[in-house]
């Protein structure tokens, strides 16, 4: 990764945190992008290899397209893309609101195809754009109270094959996914107090293989969507 510019987008939060130091650690230059107004205290550091950019909806192409804009500006360019931003709800159909399904769209699909559109003209500029998606595998098949959530996340894992095909030809982009099962952060702990953590997806194993699709050793990789599903 050393040299290559990665923006991060939901880079305030536990795995796009883990994304950036790994990042970071590996020589890249990097670009936090988040809805959140500000980072957590020690994420951002003012060194000329930082770049992060809060009070971003990246559901408004035109806020996209700035955030992108700010990148290339700061680094020069863009190498990699890893749409992190997103969010999940559990709640069944009978019980639930038809409004989470409208909100869970935009945090999970609109979110990573606006930031890609916005993207996609600097990424076809580098040497070899990578794009990676979250998806999930419980999107593969759904249990209670997933209906919303699962539809989301296949529309990410589709938007990742179809722009891998779509890319194929005249572009070296890349597009990926990956599934992870549940990741071990402090709200999953809480959420689920009986659970044994340790079969969890740790986040910093999360970004191994996030950085890896986002690497030049996974040149040969389109339209692929990876499970990460730990012992669950």
């Amino acid at each position: 990764m050393k040299g290559k510019v990665v923006a991060i987008t939901g880079g305030f939060g536990i795995l796009g945190s883990a994304v950036a130091e790994l990042a970071k650690k590996r020589g890249a230059k990097v670009a936090l992008i988040d809805r959140a107004p500000t980072p957590p205290d020690g994420l951002c550091d003012t060194g000329s290899n930082m770049l992060c950019l809060g009070s971003v909806d990246l559901t408004d192409e035109r806020q996209a397209a700035d955030a992108i804009e700010a990148v290339f500006d700061r680094f020069g360019g863009l190498d990699v893309l890893c749409n992190i931003a997103g969010g999940f709800a559990w709640e069944t159909l009978e019980d639930g609101k038809i409004d989470t399904w409208d909100f869970l769209y935009k945090l999970n699909v609109k979110t990573a195809a606006v930031a890609c559109r916005a993207a996609l003209p600097a990424l076809k500029a580098a040497k070899a754009g990578r794009i990676v998606n979250v998806g999930a595998a419980g999107a593969v098949k759904a249990g209670v109270g997933m209906g919303a959530y699962a539809a989301s996340k296949s529309g990410t894992m589709r938007l990742t094959e179809a722009l891998a095909e779509e890319l194929k030809s005249g572009s070296s982009v890349t597009v990926n996914a990956v599934l992870p099962s549940i990741i071990d952060t402090p709200q999953n702990r809480a959420d689920m107090p009986d659970a044994d953590p340790k079969t969890w997806v740790a986040p910093s194993d999360l970004a191994e293989v996030i950085l890896f699709l986002a690497s030049d050793a996974a040149k040969a990789m389109t339209g692929a969507l990876v499970p990460v599903t730990g012992r669950v």
